[in-house]
């Protein structure tokens, strides 16, 4: 959602109703990752994308349902041997995407969370995706130090049954649920509030998965609720030390991949905006000692590209970022600077674990001569890195196309061994298109 935010909240401002279909499931070559979305206004203007193409048009019409109806909707998008394109994923994977109607004013946690996104404060949105009929769509929005809106289940929200250990019938209150239902309905809140706040600290966005008393469940048990939650944080960093030529090609392609770009170098004469002028920030300092100060501005997602190849600047920068829970590091220079610089490391204290981190020469092998070309090499690996992938063609080798680490852990046998996708009553069915 963070990739249409404003345009969201441009509507949302406007009081315009509108529907948010949203990824929150993939397995197989599905085409995008869990979070990506697509809205639909009343208007039927049409902003963002679930599928890359595959199945646009029946999520389209399933958002103008939902703005029709009022209620949100889990549909799983997937394929059959029997009839692989009827489903419309000719991708070959299954997609579950999860549509929820949006009228401005209506919701605390929809409209903080609309807001926080767009003004890109840290945020975690938890949804209810699958669950008790009357909590499906119920959001509540995640900061760091408080949140939004409640888990507030209809009137005749059947949260009292065999499946979740209840008895059938339970006196109802004025406000409607009933009083042990409300209890649980806090336990499962505090909860599903603390998960969402974790993940938003690690920027993770991903299924979770609680019973009603708001322990977690496998989501195969009867009785639980399965949360969706999104985390929105600010754009991860490259940090390119070094103001040299390979340095600007670098700039263009980390901002082309997302990332909020510092360029830093001791050198003034180098270290100018007007050579830069694509980097979000340029910084005239000695390298080790920027990194220092920004050490609470780092965390997993940050990538340091070090592209002085000088002894002077390396060393210190390199003894202090190898010790650091960064994402990927990597230095520029040749096989025998490579050498010397490792040796120099060991000198001043480096374990070979910590010296293991470091990808030198930086970037992968694709015979790349000119700045731009080493830039693709770069942005080749820290992408291979970040996804997990071998690095080979494609066209060598025959198993899924998308293969990041954390999917292949996540997904289910059936889906990672090629299977149909399987109906059953708790999960949504295949929908054509």
């Amino acid at each position: 959602m963070q990739d249409i935010a404003e345009q969201l909240q441009a509507w949302h401002a406007s009081g315009r109703s509108f529907a948010v279909a949203t990824v929150v499931g993939v397995s197989g070559s599905a085409p995008r990752d869990p979070g990506a979305a697509l809205a639909v206004d009343a208007a039927g203007e049409a902003i963002g994308s679930v599928s890359g193409g595959c199945v646009e048009g029946a999520v389209y019409e399933l958002c103008q349902a939902a703005i029709e109806s009022g209620e949100p909707v889990l549909e799983r998008f997937g394929y059959s041997d029997e009839d692989a394109f009827a489903v419309g994923l000719t991708c070959g994977g299954i997609l579950d995407v999860f549509v929820q109607p949006v009228v401005p004013g209506a919701d605390p946690a929809l409209d903080a969370g609309i807001t926080y996104i767009a003004s890109g404060t840290p945020v975690a949105l938890a949804r209810v995706i699958a669950g008790p009929g009357g909590l499906v769509g119920s959001t509540v929005a995640v900061t760091a130090d408080t949140h939004h809106g409640a888990l507030s289940p209809s009137p005749t929200t059947a949260l009292a049954s065999p499946a979740t250990g209840l008895p059938a019938t339970l006196p109802r209150t004025p406000a409607g649920g009933t009083p042990v239902a409300r209890r649980l309905l806090v336990g499962l809140e505090r909860a599903i509030v603390a998960e969402a706040r974790a993940m938003l600290d690690a920027g993770r966005t991903g299924r979770v998965v609680l019973g009603l008393d708001g322990r977690p469940c496998d989501e195969r048990e009867q009785g639980t609720v399965t949360f969706f939650v999104e985390a929105y944080v600010p754009a991860p960093r490259m940090l390119v030390f070094g103001a040299i030529d390979f340095a600007a090609a670098v700039v263009r392609i980390g901002k082309f991949l997302g990332y909020h770009v510092t360029v830093c170098d001791a050198r003034p004469v180098f270290a100018t905006e007007r050579r830069f002028p694509e980097a979000d920030q340029v910084v005239v300092d000695w390298p080790h000692r920027y990194l220092d100060s920004q050490l609470d501005r780092i965390d997993g997602r940050t990538v340091l590209c070090v592209l002085t190849h000088d002894a002077k600047f390396d060393i210190p920068l390199l003894e202090r970022a190898l010790r650091l829970p960064v994402g990927y590091i990597g230095a520029m220079g040749s096989r025998r600077t490579h050498r010397d610089r490792e040796a120099r490391l060991r000198e001043v204290g480096l374990t070979e674990a910590e010296i293991g981190r470091l990808r030198s020469p930086i970037g992968l092998d694709l015979g790349a001569r000119t700045p731009e070309e080493t830039a693709v090499s770069v942005a080749a690996e820290i992408v291979a890195h970040r996804r997990g992938g071998s690095c080979l063609p494609l066209s060598a080798g025959n198993g899924p196309i998308h293969h990041d680490l954390a999917r292949a852990e996540d997904a289910p046998a059936d889906a990672r061994e090629g299977a149909p996708a399987k109906r059953s009553a708790e999960t949504p069915q295949p929908h054509a298109a």
